[in-house]
């Protein structure tokens, strides 16, 4: 068996049958599923967030400890203005596209692109501080396995993928369990974590063991002893602002629920932050009252805290199992919303059209491969620890916050509709809350790695402006009058092939394949693949004006496959024309010859998967026409 038969059927075990086009209404989320995918980012968040509070306010000490709780209370308040900003903006963009698409329509191109860099590098961070702490969580109960930790991520990652590729219903079903399962078992720790500690049963930390394990700490961090001063203090609160990430997945994908769409994002979205700001501040809480230390790469502070509630038993067992799930179901969120965002990006013309193409599960297969790689060079590179992935995290989702929030004041500035200065003024009171706390995470993590994504956000802007000029040239050279009746040289009086031209659009490229295939062919047909159901009307319409000698073939693909249509067409084509057996059909496939390899990665070279079909199958001239860029 052909390895490529091997791979496909290895394809089809792993991700399943292709879905059709005609099902994408159906790839739905209800409510509950959105509340489980969308919001596991945010969720989860709470499993790190008050540790990596308390893992830097004890570089000043016991006493430093006792800050714990206003921090996160500063923390919650900042989540609510968030959310509320982000509840107006699901609203008047119900299409989805989040920060990116409100910054490009409202203050344009630039601070756009700013946006959609800064989220893209979120994902990718979203994805490798999930993974990491989801085995933090495991290898805190597993300790033997605190050496197999970036292959135990890697593999991690790969099953995260390989369900998200599936589709979303399967995914939805699949990962939607983890999420209610953690919800459930934080509750009744903070629930039995309360009774107890009113009740005087829940162990306190003494203060000689506290200490001891603040001075392991400080040998573990390689420093010294830091007064309790407004650095310290920024460096916490920019560290527990990690809990933010995520609040901005639900308005990143609104077209993602079901009917009336807006409006369910809108409840899932309250709902979400209820509960996010109930575990977070009620682990903080128990965390300063029992007075628990955390330790970089030692026992997560979740752990330490179900271990004095749950002791050592099966609910202990459950929390950590919980807490390793949704962390994994937490990168499950940014493959649910950075595959959008590429495809909205692609749409537009600054990253590679194939991102905005659906895979065979409904999909955006190719956004899904180039977050899993780029996650996986990340958790290589940091020894997937999650505090040194931390510093480098929520920056480019505070500079999303406030792009998105000036983006919608400016919306509204625009409408003027009934009550818009409110909304302007709610927008408004968001956009400066969340630059100012930007400015500060910024400043206080700079040195710590943030100045990694200070850096990448303005290559990765210069990437997209690289890219859509590309386009753009491209296009201009592609350009063919619209109405312009199109000269064809006359057929061969004899001797002619019968001739299959390919045509995706009809452009310069493509008029030269059709020119040359109407040199040669005694019987000429061109084919056109509907890659999105609608039978291509403007298409037909453009070459009926300007090609009308030539038939023309629109060939349905319900699955979204460019090659299976056209070997189906070639081969009942074959079959009419073996007759006289002297005689060949021929296929021209154009192509287009780039001027820089790379410039090779912004086209599908379709053409390459298509010859080597056509081959196997049987078919003996195989032609294609370079058109040169």
């Amino acid at each position: 068996m052909p390895i490529s038969s091997l791979f496909e059927q290895l394809r089809r075990v792993l991700i399943g049958t292709p879905l059709p086009t005609s099902a994408h209404h159906e790839e739905r989320f209800s409510n509950a599923e959105a509340l489980a995918i969308l919001s596991s980012d945010a969720l989860s968040s709470v499993a790190y967030a008050t540790q990596e509070i308390v893992l830097v306010l004890g570089l000043a000490g016991s006493a430093a400890l006792g800050l714990t709780l206003p921090i996160t209370g500063l923390i919650i308040a900042l989540m609510l203005i968030v959310a509320t900003s982000y509840r107006q903006t699901i609203k008047a963009y119900p299409q989805g596209g989040g920060s990116y698409r409100v910054s490009v329509d409202n203050l344009g191109r630039i601070p756009g692109l700013v946006a959609g860099a800064s989220l893209s590098i979120d994902y990718v961070l979203t994805v490798a501080v999930s993974v990491a702490a989801g085995i933090a969580a495991l290898t805190s109960y597993l300790p033997a396995l605190d050496g197999q930790r970036v292959p135990l991520c890697l593999l991690a990652l790969l099953l995260v993928m390989v369900a998200n590729l599936r589709g979303v219903s399967s995914s939805a079903r699949l990962l939607s369990l983890p999420t209610f399962l953690f919800i459930g078992v934080v509750l009744l720790l903070l629930g039995t974590g309360a009774i107890r500690a009113l009740g005087g049963t829940l162990p306190q930390l003494s203060q000689a063991e506290q200490a001891r394990q603040l001075a392991e700490g400080l040998r573990h961090h390689g420093g010294h002893w830091m007064a309790i001063g407004p650095v310290l203090l920024m460096r916490a609160f920019s560290s527990g602002c990690a809990a933010l990430t995520g609040i901005e997945a639900i308005s990143d994908s609104v077209m993602a629920f079901r009917p009336v769409e807006w409006r369910n994002a809108r409840r899932v979205l309250v709902v979400m932050v209820a509960l996010l700001a109930t575990m977070f501040g009620g682990i903080s809480a128990l965390a300063q009252h029992s007075g628990l230390v955390a330790i970089e790469n030692g026992p997560t502070l979740l752990y330490q805290l179900g271990r004095q509630i749950f002791g050592e038993g099966l609910l202990l067992a459950v929390l950590q199992v919980a807490t390793l799930l949704i962390l994994l179901l937490a990168a499950n969120t940014a493959f649910a919303d950075f595959p959008r965002l590429a495809a909205f990006l692609a749409q537009d013309g600054f990253l590679p059209r194939q991102l905005s193409s659906l895979g065979d599960r409904l999909v955006y297969s190719n956004g899904i491969f180039a977050l899993s790689g780029c996650a996986a060079l990340l958790l290589v590179i940091f020894n997937a620890s999650v505090t040194r992935l931390i510093p480098l995290y929520a920056v480019g989702v505070f500079i999303s916050f406030t792009l998105s929030q000036a983006g919608m004041v400016a919306h509204w500035w625009k409408l003027r509709q009934r009550g818009w200065r409110s909304k302007a003024l709610l927008n408004g009171f968001g956009a400066t809350i969340t630059a100012i706390v930007g400015a500060v995470l910024l400043y206080s993590k700079f040195s710590y790695g943030a100045w990694l994504v200070v850096v990448a956000i303005p290559l990765l802007v210069s990437l997209f402006l690289r890219i859509r000029h590309h386009y753009d040239d491209v296009a201009r050279r592609l350009r063919l009058a619209g109405d312009k009746l199109l000269k064809l040289p006359a057929p061969p009086t004899s001797g002619g092939m019968p001739t299959v031209v390919l045509v995706g659009q009809l452009h310069r490229g493509s008029f030269e394949a059709i020119r040359f295939a109407r040199s040669v062919a005694s019987d000429l047909v061109a084919v056109h693949v509907d890659l999105v159901g609608n039978r291509s009307p403007a298409f037909v319409a453009q070459w009926q004006r300007q090609l009308p000698d030539v038939r023309l073939e629109i060939l349905d693909s319900p699955y979204r496959s460019l090659v299976d249509p056209v070997v189906a067409f070639v081969q009942r084509f074959e079959q009419e024309h073996r007759k006289d057996r002297n005689r060949f059909c021929m296929i021209v496939l154009p192509v287009f010859v780039t001027q820089h390899r790379w410039q090779n990665l912004l086209h599908n070279q379709s053409t390459i998967l298509l010859r080597q079909a056509l081959r196997e199958q049987g078919t003996r001239v195989v032609t294609t026409v370079g058109f040169y860029l």
